[in-house]
């Protein structure tokens, strides 16, 4: 008989291997909406459908690191949870509370890995862990999106790794897109029964992903490998040549104690209509907790900017330009209006050592100056020089009282400067730092950890004005539903010089919009960003004193937000709560649009209501704008009219409110222009 018993036991233990790697696991939301089906092992694959029709069929998702052997990564433990708790994040960018409600399943593999996915009602995230400790070198990681038809969509596409990500969403099918062509994230995806935007958060130690076409109704993640050698090319204190890449993604060393680590989410927002991906939170309920123990020190605001304007100052008795006086001029303008902090960027000091301040500025003496007149001081700065004198630098910068930096030009998210973002906003939090992050990749994760990373670029937004004519209306409808997704946009609204396009010029030094006035107005609704330039001239804002008034009551940071109606690169109507202040922001797009505002989400009683609408020649002339103040309840249905290119913004405050007695008063005898 014993001959018999252990090969028949051998048998069943490989026939039970067999059955438990192909083995099919199902999970759900909350909702019961979104169910993927995941077939967890050496290459795992995935299904999606939402509400019975299909998303992906067949993902796959693989993590290979060195010296771990994906062949041995049968399952060998399954594990539950379900989490449902509300959370109130510092920076209240779309609201004072979150409600985090997913589904988990881990699946932990016999190589030392484990496969978790969390799916919630608004999407779904996946992420690869490891148990390895040491030496720990990721050779490749494979993400294939398989879809199940050739649908549309919004593909931001890239020349190079080398990138500030400030991409036009060029509108492509799946299987025109080649395997040469890439883009960068966020990018979105439209069924015929839902939107998908695809990004990543919780992005550390780690290279950012990418995706590229297949030319099939199919993406394929792409990962800059880790940079070897690089050096700035001559003559420049920015840009870099790349001299040498390794063979691999990511070398880190992970200490015993860790028990290994975590590898970025790969987030997957799903929306059944596009105003829900205006209200997606999965990119900051994906994230790292939270690593400021006490943050009440950062304080988000608005910022008067000085690079988009190039200091055209006029109707002052010094000479503008990069000097104290100018700055003082700032300060004095800023303080005008509230308006929290300005910027001094780049000039102020000699470029290469950023403790090197040129001979007319006293940066000591404009802070004092601005803390005087409570406004504070955010100083830009070259990553790569910033780099070489960090803790001098900012231990300087603080000594002189400035409020935060605006760190620029990194271009690149390869492992090595998803650190240097990590290192800026550790040690800038230690001094109690602002970070404004320009030339960067998306957000992705980092301002959770650290929420004194308030904002950041990584999009095409006004700057691009001075020496490019496709800044347009349907542009700016666009990036809410996508870029916006992953976080905060730095996008400097607020030009005060409007156009239509047949009147558009392209002037650096003196440049406009390519929308109405009150579309720029809007922006400081729709847009998100809880450090929020204004971009413009002081002396054309105090020239334009009712729309300056207005903008600078607007918050920059919002107890609820409703999305009123939202159409991509069609329009939005976005109504935000602030205290028990509500405002109300329109964009259009090219065409003249009339809409009927329902405002049944107001309390009871009676409001006062200020707004801001396209003036009647706002088509021809676009800083055409007329002034409103009227009574209003939950009951009424307001007419509102858009020229091309237009918009409509509004702040409504209950009738007892003193405080809206005295904005009412800035638009007394307001006309229209």
């Amino acid at each position: 008989m014993k001959s018999f018993i252990y090969p028949l036991i051998g048998l069943a233990i490989i026939l039970s291997s067999l059955s438990v790697q192909a083995k099919t696991y199902s999970i759900t939301s909350p909702d019961g909406q979104i169910e993927i089906t995941i077939k967890p092992g050496a290459l795992s694959s995935y299904s999606v459908r939402l509400s019975g029709h299909p998303l992906l069929q067949d993902a796959q998702a693989q993590l290979t690191i060195q010296g771990n052997d994906n062949l041995d990564a049968k399952v060998t433990k399954v594990s539950r949870n379900t989490v449902r708790r509300k959370i109130q994040p510092h920076i209240r960018q779309k609201s004072q509370f979150i409600t985090e409600h997913y589904n988990e399943i881990k699946f932990e593999l016999a190589n030392r890995q484990s496969l978790t996915f969390r799916v919630f009602d608004q999407g779904f995230g996946y992420r690869f862990s490891s148990l390895e400790t040491g030496e720990l070198i990721v050779e490749s990681e494979q993400a294939r999106l398989n879809f199940t038809e050739n649908h549309k969509l919004y593909f931001p596409q890239e020349n190079s790794f080398v990138s500030h990500n400030e991409r036009a969403y060029l509108q492509r099918q799946l299987m025109d897109i080649s395997s040469k062509q890439f883009a960068s994230l966020p990018l979105l995806v439209e069924t015929p029964n839902a939107k998908l935007v695809i990004t990543e958060t919780g992005l550390r130690d780690y290279p950012g992903m990418w995706l590229r076409g297949t030319g099939q109704e199919a993406l394929s993640a792409i990962f800059p490998a880790k940079v070897l050698k690089s050096e700035l090319k001559e003559g420049s204190d920015r840009n870099e040549n790349i001299l040498k890449r390794a063979g691999y993604l990511s070398h880190s060393k992970v200490a015993k104690e860790d028990s290994g680590r975590d590898f970025p989410w790969r987030v997957f927002a799903i929306a059944k209509n596009d105003a829900e991906l205006l209200t997606n939170q999965l990119s900051y309920l994906l994230a790292d907790e939270t690593a400021i123990a006490e943050p009440s020190w950062i304080k988000p605001g608005q910022v008067a900017w000085d690079w988009w304007n190039a200091n055209n100052i006029y109707n002052v008795n010094f000479k503008a330009g990069i000097n104290t006086q100018t700055y003082r001029h700032y300060i004095d303008f800023a303080a005008k209006y509230g308006i929290e902090y300005i910027i001094m960027d780049e000039g102020w000091y000699h470029l290469g050592n950023v403790l090197n301040v040129v001979d007319d500025i006293d940066v000591k003496e404009i802070i004092s100056y601005g803390k005087s007149k409570n406004v504070d001081v955010i100083l830009w700065v070259i990553w790569e020089t910033l780099d070489q004198q960090m803790e001098l630098a900012l231990d300087t910068f603080a000594s002189w009282g400035a409020a935060g930096i605006k760190v620029d030009f990194m271009q690149r998210d390869d492992q090595d400067m998803v650190n240097y973002y990590w290192k800026v906003a550790k040690e800038a939090a230690e001094r109690r730092l602002l970070v404004n992050f320009h030339g960067s990749y998306k957000p992705a994760g980092l301002r959770r950890a650290y929420p004194n990373v308030i904002t950041r670029e990584g999009v095409r937004g006004l700057e691009h004005n001075k020496w490019a004519d496709y800044i347009t209306a349907e542009h700016n409808l666009t990036l809410p539903f996508i870029r916006m997704l992953a976080g905060p946009m730095d996008y400097t609204p607020g030009a005060m010089t409007n156009s239509q396009p047949k009147n558009f010029k392209i002037i650096f030094d003196r440049p406009m919009s390519k929308t109405t006035r009150v579309h720029q107005m809007a922006m400081y609704v729709i847009f998100e960003s809880p450090l929020q330039m204004l971009a413009d001239s002081p002396s054309n804002y105090l020239k334009e004193h009712q729309s300056t008034a207005f903008i600078s009551q607007i918050p920059t940071v919002w107890d609820e937000t409703k999305i009123l109606s939202a159409k991509l690169a069609d329009h939005i109507i976005t109504a935000r709560r602030s205290g028990t202040d509500w405002f109300i922001g329109i964009m259009g797009n090219g065409q003249a649009r009339d809409f009927t505002l329902d405002l049944s989400f107001l309390a009871a009683g009676n409001h006062q209501m200020t707004s801001f609408a396209d003036g009647i020649n706002a088509d021809s002339y676009a800083s055409d704008h007329k002034v409103s103040s009227q009574t209003i309840n939950s009951s009424d249905k307001l007419k509102v009219k858009l020229a091309p290119n237009g918009g409509w913004v509004a702040k409504i405050s209950k009738s007892e409110d003193s405080d809206t007695r005295g904005c009412l008063s800035l638009f007394n005898n307001s006309a229209e222009r």
